[in-house]
């Protein structure tokens, strides 16, 4: 091959490149999909999607900043409580209450921050479990507009009818879907990315090169809040009816750590891998009641073992497989 059609060539079998087409093939897929699938597999999409997004949200708090974090949950029930009040007591269109909401999540993560950060290692860990128990006892035990345990219904989903929510819910968790997948990506081929990866492998010797580590940490945390927050009022438009034990639940967080563990935590690809074992291992060990979480709990340790880069690290040893690489290379 002559060195013109080499140059001709390179472009198009650059990373970026077919990942960019690898992306929008499946976004047209995904766009078209209302025009010929039926509401029981865009419910199941919707499921999906919003679990591969915590995912991605809590790979890149703790895969790529090292802040271990076990109460996400915090702000899935924040964010779907944000946006019923917002709907049904403020008056805010269903949709811009789905995002604002993430606001709300992020202004509660600031004071959990300040508080946190002054923990390390396995007590951040349970810190952040035992703040997102105040605040599930805090909504829990309220009488008045949040109704305690009883929990609240989403009134303002009734001003669309049923296929015209289920059409909204579905683009609005597409654009929450790529969204993360997007956000974790570029964020990591930026500067923000190479000081973060600093932190997590040695937060002193990333201190002393210069780098702000506790601005670094901070945003980190209130983006991830954020999204996090927009995914639980997500969650809470597609079953329209919120309660403090569920939303609060520490067993969102234990979803997203199996599937970034099984799927490799520190990578973009793992927590899309996790996503999809973790919904085909759920589908058969349904049948198992309670004890499906057992046995998701065997298949994670079993992976810690024996694959403790994940699914995705085994085929990226075994193939040098790399769909979303955020290391950046000098060209040859």
């Amino acid at each position: 091959m002559s060195e013109q059609t080499m140059a001709l060539a390179q472009p198009f079998l650059s990373p970026e490149r077919r990942l960019a087409v690898i992306a929008g093939f499946l976004l047209i897929i995904a766009l078209t999909l209302p025009l010929w699938a039926d509401s029981g597999i865009m419910r199941t999409l919707v499921e999906f999607i919003y679990l591969l997004a915590l995912a991605q949200m809590w790979n890149l708090l703790a895969g790529y900043a090292g802040m271990v974090s076990i109460g996400q949950q915090a702000w899935i029930g924040l964010g779907g409580y944000a946006m019923i009040v917002l709907a049904d007591d403020v008056g805010v269109n269903v949709v811009a209450a789905v995002f604002l909401a993430g606001l709300v999540a992020a202004l509660f993560a600031f004071p959990t921050a300040l508080l946190a950060f002054r923990l390390r290692a396995g007590y951040f860990a349970i810190g952040t479990w035992v703040i997102a128990e105040v605040f599930r006892l805090l909504v829990a035990s309220s009488t008045g507009w949040l109704q305690g345990e009883s929990g609240r219904t989403l009134a303002a989903a009734g001003e669309f009818g049923r296929a015209a929510r289920e059409n909204w819910t579905y683009l609005i968790a597409l654009v929450i879907g790529f969204g993360s997948i997007a956000l974790v990506y570029f964020l990591m081929r930026s500067k923000l990315g190479l000081g973060l990866t600093a932190i997590r492998d040695s937060e002193a010797a990333a201190a002393s090169l210069g780098i702000n580590t506790y601005r670094l940490k901070l945003m980190v945390f209130l983006l991830c809040a954020f999204a996090t927050g927009v995914i639980g009022a997500l969650i809470y438009l597609t079953v329209l009816n919120i309660r403090p034990s569920a939303a609060f639940s520490v067993q969102w967080t234990a979803f997203m750590i199996f599937i970034v563990v099984i799927g490799g935590i520190g990578t973009v690809e793992g927590p899309i891998i996790g996503a999809i074992v973790f919904f085909i291992i759920r589908e058969y060990l349904s049948a198992f009641g309670e004890w499906s979480f057992i046995l998701l709990g065997i298949v994670a340790i079993g992976l810690m073992l024996f694959a403790p880069q994940g699914i995705w690290g085994l085929l990226h040893q075994r193939f040098a497989w790399e769909l979303f690489p955020v290391r950046r290379r000098l060209p040859p």
